[in-house]
């Protein structure tokens, strides 16, 4: 039983780690490009600090500017991580960490969508003139939750089913 609030307390801890994260950096950008003025901040040849707000969903995907389309879509967003959330605790092998992970960074952006209407982006990776869609830390998170199950699900579940035959 001990073992079982350890893991509960684990994944809650991951949950709430992302998320705090996610908030103090979003906080300090806000507050930052609110006192500052500026657009961009340059940090190192391939990334620079651009605050956007993006009122799509990932990468400022479906950016319809409806407001009755975009209350969907949040709603949408909304049962999906109640769904990864119950995923995070049902499952009892690595996953349930990775489900976690991702439901940490999906209720941080949530939270922006419910609060300001938009979600605030700022980390903008490029190299030359190429540029990748600018990011948050919640999408960091949500991106390496789903990159592990993904290789979870490819290569250790088949180590998993080869174990048990």
């Amino acid at each position: 039983m001990k073992f079982v609030k350890n893991i509960i307390f684990l994944k809650l801890s991951i949950i709430l780690i992302i998320f705090i994260l996610d908030r103090v950096s979003k906080t300090y950008i806000i507050n930052l490009f609110n006192e500052t003025q500026f657009n961009e901040i340059y940090l190192i040849k391939f990334i620079n600090i651009n605050f956007i707000w993006n009122k799509g969903i990932a990468f400022g995907l479906l950016n319809f500017g409806n407001q009755l389309i975009y209350n969907l879509i949040s709603g949408l967003i909304g049962i999906i991580s109640l769904i990864i959330l119950f995923l995070a605790f049902k499952n009892k092998n690595y996953s349930g960490y990775f489900f976690a992970m991702v439901f940490g960074g999906s209720i941080g952006n949530l939270y922006d969508r419910i609060k300001f209407s938009a979600v605030p982006d700022f980390i903008d990776l490029h190299y030359n003139n190429f540029h990748w869609f600018i990011f948050n830390i919640a999408d960091i998170f949500i991106t390496l939750g789903i990159l592990c199950l993904i290789y979870d699900e490819v290569f250790l579940e088949k180590k998993r089913d080869e174990k048990n035959f």
